[in-house]
């Protein structure tokens, strides 16, 4: 039979020429770390992508050079998200809140070759060029500055780089299983590794996590990523508002709250993306301020279970609906959103809320199941607890610069997380299977009992821990940070009718803060080093 269709690689460059091409116009704002706000537009990112992409071809990268960044989200990221990968190179993102040893071990292993920075990192950078003998470009993310170039020989400044390019480069034709981007998992047991994503599996992340029961961004909205830009791709959010052509704010260094809220109230935003700990900040923010930020409709929530008390609280006070998502450093990230389907918009909304504490249904281009120790397949009754395994068009199939796959004998990446999945494929993450408590041969969810500490008004953060029991093995302890004053008998008394009695904590401990890792996440292996003992020493 004759007749066939177009055949186009799926690459990156092809979204910033479409946003070009069709929302060139449309602003980008930018906190930059001098402090200042520039507003520029898609057509002068664009521009300004293929200058980069000139520039370092120019200098005689070899093809999949890894290019990586110490930086916030700004305007200069965000073209360097585009004319790196553009140009047949690799945009490798760094977390500048890991230790400077872990951050020298992932350049090592990466074999990054350009360094761009914001000035806000010239002092580690400084410290550690020595260290960094694969990089042979450091590039700071501004005009010329002469006491940064002082410190670091042969220093390139990326405005004067860019000035001296030409805007007229042409995208080259990539095989779209080339890689595009690498970001490295948090190492919280072991080195970080690094996944290394495609142009193909980039772009169809990008349409499959943008559906309407996905981000379901537009050309209407205005877009605050607030989850960082070295946070796995900002959760992808860079890539899918250029392929709808979204207004987009970029908040630079300042993610306090009061910072939020004026760009929020000042550029109008009406969708926010970050971490739990960002939202209870703005929440506090808001009542400081007095603002009602009229112009926010929705925030996505990922990145750590949501504490379903800020439901409510964002919907009845400030009109805002959270949604929850879920996803992995090996899944590009997104894997599942929390979305209603048709028969749950009659349902009371207590029963709606219950819905949306999870982490919601599979993205098309994500599968999910779960299994047993034995690797057998659990039933999706939403009650039986299972490791959590996917699978997809976006997730990873091996660790760069390992040779043997990460998945299982079947073709499934096993998450490292305990789930239940119910009929309607509603995903309800239990806990990190190395978090979960064994008491007595029964499992306690930190997650559960994390929620029911945080809904408790005198309570503004907490974190359940095992902590080791003669008799138990493990019983749980909860660590908390107060708002205002509240006893020890109080907040265990909290819990009662909300849990089974045996899965109440044994004690509770009260502290001026939890401490946070690198992708804001609370570090529980610092709190069970510190209280796992608590119990044992108390009898």
């Amino acid at each position: 039979m004759t007749g066939k269709m177009m055949d186009q690689p799926l690459l990156i460059s092809s979204l910033i020429d479409h946003a070009e091409r069709w929302h060139g116009e449309t602003e980008i704002v930018s906190m930059d770390t001098d402090g200042t706000t520039r507003v520029t537009n898609w057509a002068e990112v664009a521009k300004r992508s293929r200058r980069l992409a000139s520039c370092l071809t120019s200098l005689g990268l070899p093809f999949e050079a890894r290019c990586a960044t110490l930086a916030w989200n700004n305007r200069r990221h965000l073209e360097i998200y585009f004319g790196v990968s553009g140009a047949g190179f690799v945009c490798h993102t760094l977390n500048p809140r890991l230790h400077p040893e872990q951050l020298v071990y992932i350049v090592k292993d990466a074999q990054d070759q350009v360094l761009f920075f914001d000035h806000t990192f010239l002092p580690l950078v400084a410290k550690l060029q020595g260290q960094l003998n694969s990089v042979q470009h450091f590039v700071l993310m501004g005009a010329y500055d002469k006491e940064a170039a002082a410190q670091i020989d042969g220093l390139k400044f990326y405005d004067n780089l860019l000035g001296q390019s030409k805007s007229d480069f042409e995208w080259p034709q990539l095989d779209e299983r080339s890689p595009s981007s690498l970001c490295y998992t948090s190492g919280t047991t072991g080195h970080p590794k690094g996944t290394l994503y495609t142009h193909r599996s980039t772009v169809l992340h990008s349409l499959g996590g943008n559906q309407p029961d996905g981000l379901a961004l537009s050309a209407k909205d205005t877009v605050l990523p607030v989850v960082p830009m070295f946070h796995v791709n900002a959760w992808g959010v860079p890539y899918i508002a250029a392929s709808v052509g979204s207004k987009l704010v970029l908040p630079g260094p300042g993610l306090d709250g009061e910072s939020l809220v004026r760009l929020i109230d000042e550029h109008h935003v009406t969708i926010a993306l970050g971490v739990p700990t960002i939202w209870m900040n703005l929440l506090e923010a808001l009542k400081t301020t007095g603002s009602k930020s009229k112009s926010l409709t929705r925030t996505v929530v990922g990145g750590s279970a949501l504490p379903p008390s800020m439901i409510p609280t964002f919907r009845d006070n400030y009109g805002v609906e959270l949604i929850h998502a879920w996803g992995m450093t090996e899944m590009s990230p997104l894997g599942t959103i929390n979305q209603l389907l048709q028969k749950h918009q009659n349902l009371p909304k207590k029963e709606q809320e219950e819905l949306r504490i999870g982490q919601g249904r599979p993205t098309f281009g994500v599968n999910l199941r779960i299994v047993d120790e034995n690797g057998d397949v659990l039933p999706n009754d939403g009650h039986t607890w299972g490791d959590l395994q996917v699978k997809g068009l976006w997730v990873i199939d091996t660790y760069m610069g390992l040779e043997e796959t990460a998945l299982t004998q079947d073709g499934w990446f096993d998450t490292g997380d305990v789930a239940t999945i119910s009929s309607d494929g509603y995903l309800v993450i239990r806990d990190r299977s190395k978090d979960i408590i064994k008491s007595g041969g029964e499992w306690i969810s930190t997650v559960e009992l994390e929620n029911i500490a945080i809904g408790h008004p005198s309570i503004a953060n907490a974190a359940a821990i095992a902590a080791q029991h003669e008799k138990w093995g493990e019983r749980p302890v909860l660590i908390a940070v107060k708002s205002s004053d509240v006893s020890e008998s109080d907040l265990i008394a909290f819990y009662d009718g909300k849990v089974a009695s045996w899965q109440v904590p044994d004690r509770v401990v009260f502290v001026d803060a939890l401490p946070l890792g690198a992708t804001g996440k609370v570090t529980k292996i610092q709190l069970r080093e510190m209280f796992g003992g608590i119990l044992e020493e108390k009898n």
